[in-house]
């Protein structure tokens, strides 16, 4: 009799809302066989404890192992992780005026931050000076170069609305931004370095 394939696809981050975390939530399970894919999904893989650590670091042995304990008949191929880091989140924790707060607090330091960055860094390059010897060089006479400063800040808003790809809420292109871009680059370099220190501390579970 020909072995069941279990094609499972790990990922590496999962937030889940409940203590009971099951292979469902952690993989994707694809399997011709329907009664062997529910069962597969419903293995519980980890539980967390209400007063313990919220992040837990689980290997594809421990899962391989799982699976050979509930479906002995089945082969497992993966295609996905081959660790994977849980956390248990409270979805209440960011509700009501607490978030509106933090919001607010977030693009008030992003906003002034970024004008006194630009405003220091066009006072160390002496921008207005440069402005008034441009403007000497094109027209000849000295005169108001405040025309040039309009035009560099109108310029300056429009390159970052274009690098950054977005006006409010919306998108200019489909693309990622280079902003969401750095920040996957860095979830991921976390979550490798959590399930690193998991498994060199002997926490991973496997």
């Amino acid at each position: 009799m020909a072995q069941t394939e279990i094609y499972i696809k790990m990922e590496q981050n999962t937030e889940v809302m409940k203590p009971d975390v099951f292979l469902k939530d952690i993989a994707e399970i694809v399997c011709s066989d329907n009664a062997v894919a529910a069962k597969v999904k419903a293995i519980k893989v980890h539980k967390f404890k209400e007063d313990g650590v919220q992040k837990a670091a689980i290997s594809l042995t421990r899962i391989i192992t799982l699976i050979g304990e509930t479906c002995p008949e089945a082969s497992v191929q993966n295609i996905g992780e081959t660790d994977a880091l849980v956390e248990l989140v409270n979805v209440d924790r960011h509700k009501g005026f607490q978030q509106i707060l933090k919001i607010a607090f977030v693009a008030a330091v992003s906003f002034f931050g970024t004008a006194f960055t630009i405003m220091a860094y066009h006072n160390d390059i002496g921008i207005a000076d440069i402005f008034e010897k441009f403007y000497i060089m094109v027209m000849g006479n000295p005169g108001n170069s405040a025309v040039l400063e309009v035009f560099y800040s109108i310029g300056l808003a429009l390159g970052i609305i274009i690098f950054f790809n977005h006006i409010g809420g919306r998108r200019i292109t489909k693309d990622p931004t280079p902003i969401e871009v750095e920040m996957r680059i860095y979830e991921s370099d976390v979550n490798k370095a959590l399930i690193e220190t998991a498994s060199r501390e002997g926490k991973e579970e496997n």
